[in-house]
């Protein structure tokens, strides 16, 4: 069996990653999926929170909300709403729409869609602990 498979993660806007990996960890609906070379297939729905994937030079880690992954023996492609490399969060705009989402929740507004805004509230945290993360490695 190869000790690598092929990960792709797309945006409706750009490919982020095209490398070979050894292990990815993605968030599904119900909970984290691990994906190793030779996994048989498999369809699932991402939620919000992280991908992390190993290869040669690391590992590396990715904010994503939404979306599906395709899990082939050689191959993971995600197709993703939204992912975002650490270093690419915009920490003061997740910091706002987290205060947002918190302040909607906490209205007492008939019109406030809580679902949204509970998810607005998850993708901004995910976004910011995955940035935080990212600070305190450079930091070492």
């Amino acid at each position: 069996m190869a000790a690598t498979f092929q990960l792709e993660i797309v945006t409706p806007t750009k490919l982020l990653v095209k490398e070979d990996a050894e292990e990815v960890q993605l968030p599904g609906l119900d909970g984290y999926l691990g994906i190793l070379p030779g996994h048989a297939p498999l369809i699932t729905e991402l939620g919000v929170g992280s991908i992390s994937y190993k290869t040669g030079s690391g590992t590396h880690t990715l904010a994503v909300a939404w979306g599906f992954a395709e899990a082939l023996p050689d191959k993971l492609t995600v197709l993703a709403e939204a992912a975002e490399r650490p270093e690419d969060i915009d920490t003061a705009r997740a910091e706002k729409a987290k205060r947002r989402a918190e302040e909607r929740l906490q209205s007492s507004n008939p019109e406030v869609d809580y679902s949204r805004a509970e998810d607005a509230l998850q993708r901004a945290e995910s976004r910011l602990t995955i940035a935080k993360v990212t600070i305190a490695k450079d930091d070492r």
